[in-house]
């Protein structure tokens, strides 16, 4: 599980440092191989299961067929906030709320074009035979482990909440569940693609408290990118969108295929275990990927009032923004409109 980063302040570059330099054609060209040249995607975190559609797309020639010479996928942590601004990333696939600190904070010209979560995969643990806290109330007078650099989104949740944040017995904690497990706190901050999953591999029920359904709902593993590139490299960003769709259509369908990639070639040196690399890779197809939303419009569409949702949520942990400081979707409309196949999945 990653956290939300603290952000330092955001010095803003030169427009020609924002552009996707390596993605010179026009908007209107024809994407004929190769022809996009090579993209450098910043991700949040580690390569394992959570970039499913990534691995895929890349290992079924999306990205190719897409007109890239090459996708190059940097492994985080990061927000990917610094990097898209200094130029060294075309892309990062992110959070909503490291984006939206940087553009009310240092006015950063970026913008998310699309989501891959519908739903963020913040949740308060707790063991269901222990605290088994299933209201955000409950969490009044309880020992809840929380990561350092989670503070401030465990803060806007207790906001978001009514709850005072000394109302709580917070209790420094890392990312290991042993704390939880062993009942040295009554609940912890988790992912519940990650810990709560991790937990229940070892035969323990978790209860969820779910970020989402509980006052603080926001996209995640957002695609950004500035100001700069939604203007003028369209076709670029319009290829990789057409990608991702297609590589984490196949993900939803398939998670097997995605965890399998990320156990055996991806993230190989990390030691991941296939075991909970499929619980975690179908957890978020089918708990964070998928929704009402998506079903009807198609993966990485953001509804009106998901980006109301995600504004307000922001707005709780103190960054002001309208919808359109945050969001344009206008590629991913367009990218709809001339393969509206994509919508049910079907390759382009």
């Amino acid at each position: 599980m990653r956290s939300f980063p603290r952000l330092p302040a955001v010095v803003v570059v030169s427009a020609a440092a924002l552009s996707l330099a390596a993605c010179a054609p026009a908007a209107d060209a024809p994407a004929d191989a190769a022809e996009l040249g090579e993209l450098d995607v910043q991700l949040s975190w580690i390569l394992n299961e959570e970039w499913s559609g990534e691995f895929i797309a890349e290992d079924a020639g999306y990205y190719a067929d897409a007109g890239f010479s090459s996708v190059n996928l940097v492994a985080g942590p990061s927000s990917g906030v610094a990097e898209l601004l200094s130029g060294t990333a075309d892309v990062s696939l992110t959070d909503a709320l490291s984006v939206g600190a940087a553009i009310a904070n240092e006015q950063a010209p970026l913008k998310i074009i699309g989501a891959t979560f519908q739903k963020n995969p913040f949740t308060i643990a707790s063991l269901t035979d222990g605290a088994d806290i299933s209201t955000p109330e409950q969490m009044i007078g309880a020992r809840v482990g929380v990561q350092d650099s989670n503070r401030a989104v465990f803060e806007a949740f207790l906001a978001a909440n009514g709850i005072a944040s000394d109302e709580v017995d917070i209790v420094p904690v890392q990312y290991d569940v042993a704390p939880l497990t062993t009942g040295e706190v009554d609940a912890m901050i988790a992912f519940v693609t990650s810990q709560s999953t991790t937990i229940e591999l070892q035969g323990i029920e978790v209860t969820d408290l779910l970020f989402a359904d509980n006052g603080l709902p926001f996209v995640g593993h957002v695609v950004t990118a500035t100001d700069e590139a939604v203007a003028s490299d369209r076709a670029a960003l319009a290829g990789f969108l057409e990608a991702e769709i297609r590589g984490w259509n196949d993900a939803v369908a398939d998670p097997e295929r995605g965890a399998q990639l990320a156990v055996d070639e991806y993230g190989e040196s990390l030691g991941l275990d296939m075991t909970g690399s499929l619980a975690s890779a179908t957890a978020q197809a089918e708990l964070l990927v998928v929704s009402d939303e998506t079903e009807e419009n198609g993966l990485f569409t953001i509804s009106s009032e998901l980006q109301e949702q995600t504004v307000a949520s922001l707005a709780t942990a103190g960054y002001d923004l309208d919808a359109s400081d945050l969001f344009d979707l206008s590629i991913l409309d367009e990218v709809y409109a001339e393969n509206p196949n994509l919508v049910d999945g079907a390759a382009s």
